[in-house]
């Protein structure tokens, strides 16, 4: 291979790449020594310069680890030939950086295979220190790296033609390479935690990954954007929460307990490993006190949640979790909020459940009658623009309503949520809507909550949460009844176009950009529009009511509220 044309060798490794990738388990290029050959080039490729910017030579080494990476994805076998041959060494020097993210790319995705085995595990575990470090700010910086090197550069002349060329494979223009570029910072994100979770599921270097920083980075880190079944950073953390060790550092950080609160308030596909890793910290009685006073707030809004996926009886597991010091009706917590948190669980899940256990059907009935008058009243004062009484009007039906009229409640609960988001009380209006949505058949499916979970998140300028809801929302409108093809609405196709930015992937790292920049040019204020327009000031979506009747009465009297015209929905009747 090092003898011929340096275009044919290019030729016959993009080729074999190919292969590879097809055919991941075909033992005959393996069989040949085909890894011995890899780790020839790679060698060469790290260590000459001369040769490896010499022409085609370049795309080299990205190939050679490609298909390293490829092989040992999922054969033992192939895994073990790998690392005989000699892999690790040379994919450590493009894990270093010695030649741009590209290379680091492909070198993070073999690296992790092969820690994927016990075998094998140990053979890079020598190297174990530098590899974490060195996996860790790359997970960490990988969206900087990224953008600062490839999709900042706008003029694609100035761009480094190998990489748009592996890119892109020849197709599309600059939006195409920006797309793709985006995707693959995500998979060096997502193939680090996978090459991280190999030592944390062992117990190795625990402590390394629980540096306070890299936790923090850890908690904002999303799942893949083709690598769909990454767990995000949220998995890894969850892992770190399986060790003493892990939910000590973990608990000692409130602002990734508060993350890991969030989580478990979301419709993310993770949330239930924000509610496993809670679960796990309040368990254990040297991180319980430490997390009990945040947690026990967020959690109290998911002690009806039945099932979530796979999981049944989940509420259920988080009210034995919140109540182990609690005992006939009484906390052994003084801190009076907590206390009257899991007084509010007590009465809830045990005490009023065990006085509806014997109503009958007339008495319940009956209630059901009631629940729905006071419901009409609460409404009217609604649209009459008294929204303070509409709301005790609301949780004086909650407070009747029996916990087996599910239905009357989740209505309830939306309902008086639409009155806090117009008095602009969204830590409220989140609480209410995730009760209904735990509350739903199946979780989370009750699109009215969906949608003002996702006005208030916004309001509080949680970006990530308030879009997963919107999609969510989104889902459960178009899905209602198939037959009517219903279109999106348009206040949600606004709220998704002005959350994409905000979550973008490399949104953090295009604002710290602008910020260096700013701070070099002596203060320019350029920057101050693209942070009010593109990372804050998240405010309520207009939307045109569905209910006509008392429209200019009612825009007027909510006027006072300092909300816009029409900045509501109508509500659950």
């Amino acid at each position: 291979m090092l003898s011929i044309d340096e275009q044919q060798r290019v030729l016959i490794l993009s080729t074999l790449w190919k292969i590879a990738m097809n055919q991941p388990e075909d033992p005959e290029f393996p069989s040949l020594g085909i890894f011995k050959c890899m780790v020839s080039l790679l060698h060469k490729s790290t260590n000459d310069k001369s040769w490896v910017l010499d022409g085609q030579n370049i795309y080299i080494p990205y190939y050679a680890a490609h298909i390293v990476g490829s092989y040992t994805m999922n054969s033992l076998d192939f895994a073990e030939k790998a690392v005989e041959s000699g892999v690790i060494p040379p994919l450590l020097d493009l894990l270093r950086g010695k030649i741009s993210w590209v290379e680091q790319r492909v070198a993070v995705r073999a690296l992790g295979h092969l820690a994927s085995y016990d075998s094998t595990f140990e053979t890079l575990a020598v190297h174990e220190e530098e590899v974490v470090k060195l996996t860790m700010g790359l997970a960490s910086r990988c969206s900087e790296l990224v953008y600062n090197e490839f999709v900042s550069v706008k003029d694609t002349n100035l761009r480094v033609n190998y990489h748009k060329n592996l890119i892109t494979r020849g197709f599309g223009g600059l939006e195409m390479e920006n797309r793709k570029a985006e995707e693959w910072a995500s998979q060096i994100q997502c193939w680090s935690l996978h090459l991280l979770n190999c030592f944390a599921v062992r117990g190795r270097s625990i402590d390394l990954i629980c540096n306070q920083d890299f936790l923090k980075d850890l908690s904002s880190m999303w799942g893949g954007l083709v690598n769909h079944t990454s767990p995000s950073g949220i998995g890894l953390i969850r892992i770190l929460c399986y060790t003493q060790s892990g939910r000590r550092k973990v608990s000692e950080s409130k602002e990734v307990i508060e993350c890991i609160c969030n989580l478990s308030r979301s419709s993310d596909a993770w949330q239930y490993m924000g509610i496993d890793c809670l679960l796990l910290l309040l368990h254990d009685m040297d991180t319980r006190y430490k997390v009990l006073e945040v947690a026990s707030f967020y959690l109290l809004d998911l002690i009806e949640l039945r099932k979530l996926g796979e999981r049944s009886k989940v509420g259920q597991k988080i009210t034995k979790a919140l109540l182990i010091d609690f005992k006939n009706g009484k906390s052994r917590i003084k801190i009076p909020e907590i206390d009257r948190i899991l007084k509010q669980i007590w009465v809830t899940k045990v005490d009023k459940k065990r006085r509806e256990r014997s109503m009958s059907d007339e008495k319940l009935e009956e209630k059901r009658v009631m629940v729905n008058l006071i419901k009409q009243q609460a409404n009217n004062s609604f649209w009459l623009g008294d929204i303070e009484t509409a709301v005790e009007k609301y949780t004086e039906g909650l407070k009747l309503c029996p916990l087996k009229l599910r239905k009357e409640r989740i209505v309830l609960y939306s309902n008086r949520a639409q009155c806090y988001l117009l008095v602009n009380d969204p830590d409220s209006a989140v609480s209410d809507t995730t009760r209904a949505l735990s509350i739903s058949k199946p979780a989370n499916s009750h699109a009215k909550s969906l949608w003002r979970r996702s006005q208030a998140y916004y309001m509080k300028g949680m970006a990530k949460e308030s879009l997963m809801d919107c999609l969510m929302f989104i889902n459960a409108f178009v899905t209602v009844d198939k037959r009517k093809q219903e279109k999106i609405p348009y206040y949600a196709v606004q709220m998704i176009r002005k959350l994409m930015d905000s979550t973008w992937f490399f949104a953090s790292a295009k604002s710290k950009l602008s910020n260096e920049s700013n701070s070099s040019s002596n203060g320019n204020s350029s920057n101050e529009e693209f942070t009010k327009d593109e990372m804050s000031g998240l405010y309520t979506i207009l939307e045109e009511p569905m209910i006509r009747k008392h429209k200019e009465a009612v825009k007027r009297k909510l006027n006072k509220y300092g909300k816009q015209k029409d900045s509501f929905m109508a509500l659950s009747i």
